[in-house]
């Protein structure tokens, strides 16, 4: 039978919906829900077929994504973490990634930022770092982070003059986990940093996500991986989004400014702001599909994503999520002062959508990226 992420999201909405209000107080993804994406599959979404993953096509990755985050936002950023950490495993020896990621439950997390460093040891690197945004590590077995390649001379260096990195992947135990999570939105991804000291991780437990050839022949392993996280950081915020539009129509319906006998949604004004911001994120949403799907198309036909559309899906995913915090700020301020309260989740909404768009993936300088690909400028394309 196949696996059908889509219904396995919305299987465990409403029970995201209801805890919304732990996650956020307890700085993280409860662990017993966290088990619970894990038994439903949905950290299991990109693994290939031999690692009895579901190779579950990238719409449907990102539909089920969207469908958590539209009822709490860390709660989808979780799985996003987890689902995109992965698909490490394309890049990883059969006997490695069946070794790291073959139990069904095995949840994974990790950086890709290189904030570490890795000396070479023969059949080893020796590992000293510390990252930050360690979304989802409490709950994970194995934890990754990006670790800068050093020699006897200090970091070594590619053909082309730039430093060599790799995520390297530690079991749990070698990780310490340092709790400075205490943030504007997102509380409830317990993103904290973590560190490691003189970690000896096995060479061939170590990826090159920009480099590295895929071990697995497979669309989805081909599936641009920059692209794919993007996409997933997208996909939060546009269920955060809409569920910031859902809460704040179903309010306006019973909502009255005082003095008016009119609800907010019989007043022209709201009527024009709530229509504007519908239509606006149906349109970003729409232009981020087609461009997921364009290079799905390619894959499936043979052929490699262009350099130009794998910017025009960067540019679509960063426009995206910044349409989407304009949307939330539009339903937060539609409600006036009662959107304020903690009680009231549109202030949460809020909060989360503004601290996606710092996301690396999706922050702004992505725009000044996809623009010199689109006007044929010379570009640094490994991390496109």
């Amino acid at each position: 039978m196949t696996y059908n992420a889509v219904a396995a999201a919305t299987s465990l909405a409403m029970e995201v919906a209801r805890r919304a209000n732990e996650i956020e107080a307890g700085r993280r993804l409860p662990a017993d829900l966290a088990r619970k994406f894990a038994d439903a599959g949905l950290f299991r979404m990109l693994l290939p077929a031999s690692l009895d993953g579901h190779e579950t096509i990238p719409t449907d990755v990102a539909q089920a994504i969207e469908i958590i985050a539209q009822n709490d936002a860390s709660a989808g950023w979780c799985l996003m973490i987890g689902a995109t950490t992965a698909s490490m495993a394309n890049r990883l020896e059969p006997e490695m990634a069946r070794e790291v990621f073959g139990a069904p439950e095995v949840i994974s997390a990790g950086v890709f930022a290189p904030m570490g460093k890795a000396v070479d040891e023969v059949d080893h690197w020796r590992v000293t770092g510390r990252w930050q945004w360690g979304s989802g590590a409490q709950n994970a077995n194995w934890i990754a982070g990006g670790a800068m390649i050093t020699g006897p001379d200090g970091p070594m260096l590619d053909a082309e003059g730039q430093p060599i990195h790799r995520m390297m992947i530690f079991r749990a135990d070698e990780v310490e986990l340092i709790d400075t999570w205490r943030t504007s939105g997102l509380c409830g991804t317990g993103s904290l940093d973590f560190a490691v000291k003189d970690v000896r991780v096995p060479k061939d437990r170590s990826v090159a996500l920009h480099s590295d050839r895929t071990r697995v022949e497979t669309p989805l392993a081909k599936y641009p991986v920059f692209g794919m996280l993007a996409l997933g950081v997208t996909a939060v915020a546009l269920g955060n989004a809409r569920g910031a539009l859902l809460t704040a129509g179903n309010m306006a319906l019973q909502k009255k400014q005082q003095g008016s006998q009119r609800t907010l949604a019989e007043r022209g004004v709201t009527q024009n702001d709530y229509a504007r911001a519908v239509a606006s994120l149906s349109a970003a949403r729409a232009h981020y599909y087609e461009c997921i799907s364009a290079i799905w198309a390619t894959l499936q036909s043979g052929q490699e994503a262009t350099l130009e559309q794998r910017a025009r899906l960067r540019l679509a995913c960063a426009h995206a999520t910044h349409v989407s915090a304009d949307v939330c700020k539009v339903a937060y301020d539609m409600l006036g002062g009662s959107a304020v309260y903690l009680d009231n989740d549109l202030q949460r909404r809020f909060r989360d959508a503004n601290v996606i768009t710092h996301h690396i993936m999706v922050a702004a300088p992505i725009f000044e990226l996809a623009g010199r690909v689109l006007l044929g400028q010379p570009t640094r394309d490994a991390l496109i």
